[in-house]
């Protein structure tokens, strides 16, 4: 949950029957077939959410602490993750590591617990970054725990590591053959020491093959972020970083971001529920006056205050999720056509048109 150059804006058309619209007739929502279940990209972006056993169990993240710590290697994620467990995603967290004190890079001693929980092939284990101007030459964790962080990837698990922590999952073998990023200042180093595995320079996070890995400190937010958009939605994650009072930046090793997530970089509350709702149902017809009555404003003023928060109409906004789901769908083998009636338009005609005005439209 990971990410090409930001898509441009295009100049959508006005109409009445292909997205928000004053004059839009309640109902007949135009049908279509949500083809994402039938997509490569789709089934392995969602791994994390079809692999659990249960669907209704609580999703596991282990941190692994190590001495040393970054505070905030450690909160900025587990803050994202309680978050969402707030919202209602379901999310346990546990803290285990070699002794059952560590401290801190920034002296606070955090305390943890020695056995691990049971984790399943849905669950993640989470490795925080340490105070490291130069990696030490001794593994950062034992023979132990790195065939616990091996055992746990084998059996369908998920590993991610904050800034410095690539060197665990490095010394454990998860990084052998895959791509991974870390803090600009150890990327050199990391290199010479795995030089199986490719580093990824000047990106937040890299995801392959269940093993995620972020850049410096922040980073770790971002990465969180990610993969609650991967289990939960694109909509959950940008509601944990409102609540969190961050900007979502979805865009890990490629530099395309989602919209839902881009246009979120504001503090409009009325903005945010007015997306909260196009988030969820942007395959549907939208009445305007629908939506300003379930927000409890005027068009009017809906239509204003969305625009100076996000820089877009509501109907430019839904135009907007449309055609970024449609030309992934495209790009995983949909047809026009089929992809045109998935995310709401009643055949390919609009879609087409909206294409032809991005930058570099795909052929379809």
């Amino acid at each position: 949950m990971s990410l090409r150059s930001s898509l441009v804006i295009p100049r959508l058309l006005r109409g009445t029957r292909h997205g928000i619209s004053p004059h839009w007739r309640k109902g007949h929502d135009a049908p279509h077939r949500d083809l994402r279940s039938s997509t490569p990209s789709y089934r392995a972006e969602h791994l994390l959410a079809t692999a659990r056993d249960d669907e209704r169990r609580p999703t596991q993240v282990a941190f692994l602490l190590v001495p040393k710590l970054h505070l905030l290697d450690l909160a900025g994620p587990a803050q994202v993750f309680s978050t969402a467990n707030d919202l209602g995603c379901g999310y346990r967290l546990s803290y285990v590591a070699e002794t059952d004190e560590i401290l801190t890079a920034q002296g606070v001693p955090v305390k943890a617990r020695l056995d691990w929980p049971d984790l399943g092939p849905g669950d993640l284990i989470v490795v925080p970054g340490w105070r490291s101007p130069r990696l030490s030459p001794v593994p950062p964790i034992g023979p132990e725990t790195r065939q616990r962080l091996r055992t746990h990837h084998a059996g369908g698990g998920s590993v991610a590591s904050v800034c410095s922590g690539a060197d665990a999952l490095g010394a454990a073998g998860l990084l052998d053959g895959r791509r991974y990023t870390t803090h600009h200042d150890l990327t050199a180093e990391l290199a010479a020491r795995y030089p199986r595995a490719t580093i990824v320079r000047d990106v937040l996070y890299v995801v392959d093959d269940r093993v995620i890995t972020s850049a410096g400190i922040a980073s770790g937010i971002d990465l969180a972020l990610h993969l609650v958009a991967v289990e939960h939605g694109a909509e959950a994650a940008a509601r944990v970083a409102r609540e969190m009072v961050v900007y979502a930046r979805r865009n890990g090793d490629e530099l395309q971001e989602s919209a839902m997530l881009r246009h979120r970089a504001h503090l409009s509350d009325l903005a945010h529920r007015v997306q909260d709702v196009i988030d969820a149902r942007y395959a549907d017809r939208l009445l305007l006056a629908d939506l300003a009555q379930q927000i409890g404003v005027s068009e009017r003023t809906l239509t204003r205050i969305f625009t100076a928060a996000t820089g877009l109409t509501p109907l430019r906004y839904q135009q907007l999720l449309r055609l970024e789901r449609a030309e992934h769908l495209i790009g995983h083998g949909a047809t026009v056509e089929a992809a045109a009636r998935s995310v709401g338009f009643e055949d390919a005609r609009m879609l087409r048109r909206l294409r032809s005005r991005t930058a570099e439209p795909v052929a379809g």
